[in-house]
């Protein structure tokens, strides 16, 4: 069996457990780690990383690609019993995840999980017990509606490409943990440009395959190979760079 990898998250004290299992373990338990703790997948060595989405201080993290990648996080987030909290635009494309949580006895969905229009609106009190994952789906140059404030909560912003506009915001540029998939070379060079990276790593982010990430955090550079398990494809399909 493979320890876990941590990925460094700046300032991390809700730091990932260590999972003592292979990827392919994944596929006999549930998704899920412990508080905060997730696997987003495997290095070339094929041991599993894990990070650490929800923490004991405020946490800003991005996606940037095709919503599969956000919806998993969303589900392994689910797993550890996060409350999830998505403000869209596109509410149809996130009714998985009411799904993936049931329903109550009455026939209503948990409220584990809501999906909110693309509105301001007062935000549940997070804590260790009951963290809370805010995921703002709002487009490529979002408005920072959700802005982390409180311990325990970490708002997902999920950006389908990259736009110039989003390099003098703080939603993507600030944000403590970043997740890329494959891009063309104009927005890897802009990649470049947010996030300071060396001209050597600007063309593997337009390599990557459809079940490949780059996962950007406190002096971290990984390339990590997605992991799904039966349940999860059940739920949201194969693996896939699109939507």
């Amino acid at each position: 069996m493979s320890r876990s990898r941590t990925i460094d998250v700046p300032g991390n004290q809700g730091v990932a457990p260590e999972f003592l299992v292979t990827p392919e373990t994944l596929d006999a338990i549930s998704p899920s780690g412990d508080r905060g703790g997730v696997i987003i997948g495997s290095d070339a060595q094929g041991e599993a990383q894990a990070a650490s989405l929800l923490r004991n201080m405020p946490t800003r993290m991005v996606t940037v690609g095709g919503l599969y990648l956000a919806r998993q996080l969303a589900l392994r987030a689910m797993a550890t019993g996060a409350w999830v909290i998505v403000a869209t635009g596109r509410p149809a494309a996130w009714k998985v995840l009411e799904r993936a949580a049931g329903q109550t006895p009455d026939g209503k969905p948990v409220p584990l999980v809501q999906i909110r229009r693309l509105a301001p609106f007062d935000l549940p009190r997070s804590s260790e017990d009951t963290p809370l994952l805010v995921i703002h789906d709002g487009g490529a140059v979002p408005q920072e509606l959700f802005p982390p404030r409180a311990a325990w909560q970490t708002t997902m912003y999920v950006l389908p490409y990259l736009h110039p506009q989003v390099s003098s915001g703080n939603a993507a540029n600030t944000a403590d943990l970043v997740l890329l998939q494959r891009l063309p070379l104009n927005q890897a060079q802009l990649a470049q440009r947010i996030w300071s990276l060396r001209n050597h790593q600007v063309q593997p982010l337009t390599q990557l395959q459809d079940d490949q990430v780059i996962a950007l955090g406190n002096m971290t550079w990984s390339m990590i190979r997605l992991v799904t398990n039966q349940q999860e494809k059940e739920i949201l399909g194969p693996i896939r760079r699109g939507d």
